[in-house]
């Protein structure tokens, strides 16, 4: 059965195909074609991990059992992937579906499968990847942000005690001075606490070789 022509606009993502089984890579690669995908093929997880290393491509499917190392390996070996992924086996085995799953694999496909089957598999993993990654990118944001605050936080504490100032003028000093040496306020935070983290670890190896103890 040819494959309909999808809606989507722009050009179609490269997809890799990985199947020790002749036919079926055969048949779903011309299949793919036929839709405007183009397609890299290989026949066994060694030249699956070594095309995927060389030249990426948007997404890769692979057969779980192929006759040198397992789509699992090649999954595994990809950590982190740079592209969605995709699992073909011809057994629904949940254990293998879940081991999937804890590499990131977007889909897993039991064979025989239709090339007109993979067309909304593969945009819905290309689309659910991107979101992920979105989600992963907002995270590492948030968490820079609080370990920022949290810096700052813990440096305008060190000015209250140190200049006898309230919260207020401590951050206000601290702002001031930032402005007027066009630095960031985190980049001057981060400075004086790494300072006075070395200095905190001199005074405690001088109080050690003054005990006599090593330091």
């Amino acid at each position: 059965m040819p494959v309909p022509e999808t809606r989507e606009d722009g050009p179609k993502p490269t997809v890799l195909l990985a199947d020790d089984d002749r036919l079926i890579l055969a048949t779903l690669s011309q299949g793919l074609r036929s839709a405007g995908f183009p397609t890299i093929e290989a026949a066994s997880g060694r030249e699956a991990l070594q095309l995927c290393l060389q030249s990426p491509p948007d997404i890769a499917i692979l057969d779980y059992e192929l006759p040198d190392i397992s789509g699992l390996e090649v999954a595994r070996a990809l950590q982190p992937a740079a592209f969605p992924l995709i699992f073909l086996s011809a057994y629904g085995d949940d254990q293998i579906a879940r081991a999937a799953a804890d590499l990131g694999v977007m889909a897993y496909l039991v064979k025989p499968i239709d090339p007109v089957q993979l067309v909304p598999a593969i945009h819905t993993a290309i689309l659910r990847f991107s979101e992920l990654a979105a989600l992963r990118g907002e995270s590492a944001q948030l968490n820079a942000a609080l370990k920022a605050a949290r810096t700052t936080s813990i440096v305008v504490g060190l000015l209250m005690e140190r200049l006898k100032l309230t919260e207020k003028d401590a951050y206000d000093r601290l702002r001031q001075y930032c402005r007027s040496h066009n630095r960031k306020i985190t980049e001057v935070a981060l400075e004086i606490l790494g300072t006075t983290e070395r200095m905190h670890s001199l005074l405690a190896a001088i109080a050690a070789a003054t005990d006599g103890r090593p330091p």
